[in-house]
């Protein structure tokens, strides 16, 4: 049945006051008196703290080791450098994503070769890696894109035929399982962003797990030397943290140069919010999937979600979005969509992450000052990736868009917000010139 649509005077779909629905992160007495209690002892610097955070992380991912840093991107740079990553190295790696997932290669001296990302999925397409291997190829960094986990299994596989390292980037996923599997636990090594804003918000800083105690060494060498002489409680005994007999010679100043460690006002709200995360984000996905499923049969959007049987979920779902089929509607621009949708009282917008092979950072800008520039001034080809070499990439910003991030389950309300992107998609010809 035709409905007006409010960009044409018609009545809005949402009309409630949605509260706090949208409120993140959610702060308690807890959270603040944990802060206070690291404010009040000076203890800002420290890492005692930051250690203890540490290891409930790691124990609830099932893994060995962790490490607190300040940002996700220095996780991700230390972890580079950790798996072998240096001058003149490859990594593989998605250009639809945060720029962090790639540019701390630059760092290095090493570089990116991007792939391909699968459409209905938004991350890594595991058919597009092989072929991009060479010998100078270290690492593969997949992404669980918006929440959506990374097709895992067949990357591993391909990984162990070239024995390469799987730096799993974590930071849009936390408490997301793939076919069952805590997402961050597959790889050799995982880095998660834990500013505020994500799913997992503490305030500032970044969160790494390995079983692989190299890896963890070689990360606390490259940018936390207070803590290259100190030793760590491994639940039996003390031990040094560092025993890798190449690292050992140097301890007490830091490999990269880096100060990295994790501020304690940070971890402290993250102990906290790691023990209410579960619950959260249960309440979470209660909320998000009761919206898609209130969607599933309406012409010309998708949900940006794992099909019910694969036993993989989108844990917090941050940056959660739908995916735009033009075609079921016409060939309605998605900016028009949205705007029209935006009228019904639902804040959208089209697009995804700029695709980063075609920012000229990626392609002309000589940072180091190499006279060429940094993307191949230690290659020995020409491996810039130009408009029209990622072509399912470059189509993603016009075939996604935002949805509402709800933090609770509160039907009457997400069915408003439902309703304004099925009005708009079922009256699409109201919007055509």
């Amino acid at each position: 049945m035709a409905k007006e649509l409010a960009i044409h005077g018609g009545e809005k779909a949402v009309q409630s006051d949605p509260g706090d629905i949208f409120t993140w992160p959610i702060i308690t007495q807890e959270h603040e008196d944990a802060v206070l209690e690291v404010l009040r002892r000076g203890a800002m610097s420290g890492t005692d703290v930051t250690t203890q955070f540490e290891r409930e992380y790691a124990d609830w991912h099932g893994m060995k080791y962790a490490l607190g840093c300040n940002t996700g991107t220095a996780t991700l740079q230390s972890a580079m450098w950790a798996c072998g990553v240096g001058v003149g190295d490859e990594i593989i790696a998605p250009s639809l994503t945060y720029w962090a997932t790639a540019l701390p290669v630059f760092s290095l001296q090493g570089t990116i070769v991007f792939a391909e990302v699968e459409p209905h999925t938004m991350n890594l397409d595991p058919n597009d890696i092989e072929h991009r291997i060479t010998e100078r190829t270290k690492a593969i960094i997949p992404v669980h894109y918006c929440g959506y986990p990374a097709d895992m299994d067949p990357i591993m596989e391909i990984a162990e035929r070239h024995n390469l390292k799987v730096i799993e980037d974590v930071s849009h996923a936390h408490g997301a399982l793939y076919k069952g599997r805590l997402v961050g636990t597959i790889g050799h090594v995982a880095c998660f962003s834990v500013m505020s804003g994500k799913s997992l918000a503490i305030g500032e800083g970044g969160m790494l797990v390995t079983n692989d105690r190299q890896i963890w060494e070689r990360c606390i060498a490259w940018g936390h030397y207070g803590r290259t002489r100190a030793t760590v409680w491994t639940g039996e005994l003390e031990e040094q943290y560092i025993t890798d007999p190449e690292l050992t010679p140097f301890v007490g100043l830091p490999w990269g140069g880096y100060k990295y460690r994790m501020h304690q006002l940070s971890s402290a709200t993250g102990r906290v919010q790691l023990r209410l995360y579960r619950e959260e984000m249960a309440e979470i996905q209660r909320a998000m999937n009761y919206f898609w499923d209130l969607l599933e049969d309406v012409p010309g959007i998708r949900a940006h979600r794992p099909p019910k049987d694969e036993d993989s979920t989108m844990g917090g779902w941050y940056a959660a979005k739908g995916l735009y089929v033009a075609e079921e509607l016409d060939g309605l621009p998605i900016a028009k969509f949205c705007e029209a949708v935006r009228a019904e009282g639902v804040s959208t917008s089209p697009g995804a992450n700029f695709p980063l092979h075609l920012h000229p950072l990626l392609n002309d800008a000589d940072i180091y000052r190499h006279g060429k520039p940094t993307r191949i001034a230690n290659s020995d080809r020409d491996l810039r990736q130009l408009e029209g070499s990622l072509p399912v990439t470059e189509s993603m910003p016009q075939r996604c868009y935002s949805i509402p991030w709800f933090k609770h389950y509160r039907p009457e309300i997400i069915e408003e917000y439902a309703l304004g992107f099925r009005k708009v998609a079922e009256n699409a010809d109201q919007l055509m010139d």
